[in-house]
């Protein structure tokens, strides 16, 4: 597993080999959300060629809970937060017809990378 590139992953509060088990165990239980945000975010049979977008999509989701950190003040705004917020919603929404499918993408991408640090955090 390569997680060069995906910089909400390549923080030092993470430990690569931590991530991937933890990915592994998140990925059992939500493989329908990885698939879901996948076809969403990735191009058409990104899945069977690229073997890092369960990686691509965990560091997404952390960006977007990174994100609404941030639009609550939980932290303070960085400098690129706006074209953050803009690539995210424009990313999830692309091709949607309202705003329910919008946030159910969001909550989705915001559970995955909650449960994600949940068990990352539980593991020895």
């Amino acid at each position: 597993m390569s997680i060069s590139g995906m910089y909400m992953l390549n923080s030092e509060e993470y430990k690569q080999e931590k991530i991937h088990e933890a990915l592994e165990m998140l990925y059992l239980d939500r493989k329908n959300e990885f698939r879901e945000l996948a076809e969403v975010l990735l191009p058409e049979n990104a899945t069977s060629t690229m073997s890092t977008w369960r990686e691509f999509v965990l560091n997404f989701s952390l960006d977007v809970e990174c994100a609404f950190e941030a639009w609550s003040d939980q932290i303070p705004l960085a400098q690129n937060s706006p074209q953050k917020a803009l690539t995210i919603l424009r990313r999830l929404g692309h091709g949607k017809t309202s705003m329910n499918q919008l946030v159910h993408l969001l909550n989705m991408s915001y559970n995955l990378s909650t449960e994600f640090k949940e068990i990352y955090k539980r593991l020895k």
